[in-house]
């Protein structure tokens, strides 16, 4: 008998080694792809360049973002908006603070907002859809069922539309910059449950995991060490994708009043929501947050689609 369990083991982990040989294999030539791929490598630079006016920024901007130094000779144009000069590049806000430095800040606050928004849906989402996903596979009929149940509660927040899903939570938690990270985030949930489920089920009638069931492995290890670590290469790719609607997502919703409420930290969002009643007399302070949010969106939905692009099968010589 224990010689019978032994060749069990010798041969689970046999299996194991070569599967993540074949995944190793599959991410290397992943990698030669997107070191290849000009889309890969501009959306790179656009983030690299972004995370780090995120990082240094309050380090290199000329002046306090909140500081309103020029007050006085913005209310001395009578509407007319100092712009772009030696002293502030990007000219002057209603206030009198410096634009340049306002941005370089909020370049900070933006990536924040991004990124906890981006891990609070992934993380989630990842546990539901290994939830679902596991059940579905190898849990028999009470699998089905658990699966079921979650997958409608899934459908039903996939049927409502992102922006308005984010509009009511942050409306019924009030307004903060804590709130618009949860607002977004929880919106992001049943798209990564919906993809790792997807992708697991996928895994799940492979060959190896047939072989595993055939070794009488356990099932939980089975899903942890074989199926859930196969499953995750779309799972990547959306958390990048991911960023840019996050981004743009939290910028809307600071837009309409939900996010930080205090308009002295800078925030790119809640910057285009303050030029909007100036847009006809200086429609720069509108446009200086709105090219950033554009390029940073841009940079991160370049990367993940040259990741999709690299990890796709079908695109495999």
């Amino acid at each position: 008998m224990t010689k019978k369990a032994d060749k069990v083991d010798r041969l689970a982990e046999l299996m194991q080694t070569s599967e993540s040989t074949s995944g190793a294999s599959l991410w290397r030539e992943a990698m030669r792809r997107l070191r290849a791929s000009k889309m890969a490598i501009i959306g790179a630079v656009i983030i690299a360049l972004f995370v780090v006016l995120a990082i240094v920024g309050p380090w290199i901007a000329p002046f306090s973002p909140s500081a309103q130094t020029w007050r006085g000779e913005v209310f001395a144009n009578k509407g007319e908006f100092v712009g772009a000069r030696s002293g502030n590049w990007f000219g002057l806000d209603h206030l009198g603070r410096d634009m340049f430095s306002r941005i370089l800040v909020g370049a900070r606050q933006t990536l924040m907002v991004g990124v906890v928004s981006m891990l609070i849906g992934l993380i989630v989402g990842a546990l539901v859809g290994v939830l679902s996903g596991a059940a579905a596979t190898l849990g028999g009929r009470t699998g089905q069922r658990i699966d079921t149940v979650v997958m409608r509660f899934t459908d039903i927040m996939l049927s409502l539309p992102s922006l308005l899903l984010a509009v009511s939570i942050a409306a019924v938690m009030g307004q903060s910059l804590t709130t618009v990270m949860i607002a977004v985030g929880v919106v992001q949930i049943p798209i990564f449950a919906r993809l790792l489920r997807g992708s697991m089920l996928v895994q799940g009638s492979s060959d190896y995991v047939l072989a595993a069931k055939a070794l009488g492995i356990r099932k939980k290890r089975i899903v942890l060490t074989q199926i859930l670590p196969n499953s995750l290469s779309p799972v990547i790719v959306q958390a990048t994708l991911s960023l840019a609607t996050a981004i743009i997502e939290a910028a809307a919703l600071s837009y309409l009043g939900l996010g930080n409420p205090d308009p002295a930290i800078p925030e790119w969002g809640v910057m285009l929501a303050q030029a909007e009643r100036f847009f006809d007399n200086e429609p720069m302070m509108a446009a200086y947050p709105a090219i950033g949010i554009i390029i940073t969106a841009l940079g991160f939905t370049l990367l993940g689609e040259a990741m999709r692009e690299a990890l796709d099968p079908k695109l495999r010589g």
